[in-house]
């Protein structure tokens, strides 16, 4: 994800790139500093106490549905080189897919985004599709499913692949990663007949290198983006 929005940023688009996974790695992928680090706006209990009228983790009882959010990508992004980025955070603890003040906090501003920003959003998420629900599906240009070679990815994808047809979200593409050779991407390939590829990427011992160091994946490694300008442009034929 880090390297899409480096190579949209690159070409002039605006892009705001949303980290909702709980591993919540984005802004070091992207290559903010340590000592930049933004809070999950799941996390803050009193914007989200504020907001809809109700404690964090509180069920049942009366909250707004529907809280104020256009204000806040504003006040809680930080910017680097042409990407802004902000931190949803998820739900943590059991029962987080039900009507509770901070998961109605946090799908109001994934709507907001989706619908009404004008820049390019990116939304990094977990395996699923819970972020999204019927009333935003239709707002997602495309869902990009990243499979590696093996069977427990192929059974994720298809699970992805049911759930967002739950939500009626059906355009999906699919990235391959960590092909070590060409039996590889064949494997994914033969395997997944009926799911529209917009890439591969190599197994690259760089970008395992640069995780360890804490560094974007792009960086000193031109190879890279070329793969991901091609996975660019079958994303916006």
């Amino acid at each position: 994800m880090a390297g899409m929005a480096r190579v949209l940023a690159e070409r002039g688009q605006k892009v705001l790139a949303i980290d909702a996974d709980p591993a919540s790695n984005l802004a070091m992928a992207l290559g903010f500093p340590k000592d930049q680090r933004l809070t999950p706006i799941a996390e803050m209990k009193e914007l989200i106490e504020e907001r809809t009228e109700a404690k964090p983790g509180s069920m049942g009882g009366f909250f707004k549905l529907n809280p104020r959010v256009d204000d806040l990508p504003e006040k809680y992004t930080l910017e680097k080189d042409g990407i802004r980025l902000m931190v949803m955070g998820t739900v943590q603890k059991g029962g987080g897919g039900c009507v509770c003040p901070e998961n109605v906090m946090v799908r109001t501003l994934v709507s907001h985004l989706l619908l009404v920003r004008g820049e390019v959003v990116i939304l990094d998420m977990e395996a699923g599709v819970e972020h999204l629900g019927r009333a935003t599906a239709q707002a997602v240009d495309k869902l990009i499913v990243v499979v590696e070679p093996g069977q427990r990815s192929l059974e994720v994808a298809q699970k992805i692949r049911r759930l967002a047809a739950d939500i009626g979200l059906k355009n999906i593409g699919v990235v391959g990663n960590k092909i070590r050779k060409e039996a590889d991407r064949e494997f994914l390939l033969s395997h997944m007949p009926d799911f529209p590829f917009l890439g591969f990427l190599p197994y690259d011992s760089r970008i395992v290198e640069a995780d360890l160091g804490g560094i974007p994946p792009y960086q000193d490694n031109p190879e890279f983006l070329r793969e991901m300008e091609g996975i660019v442009n079958n994303l916006i034929v």
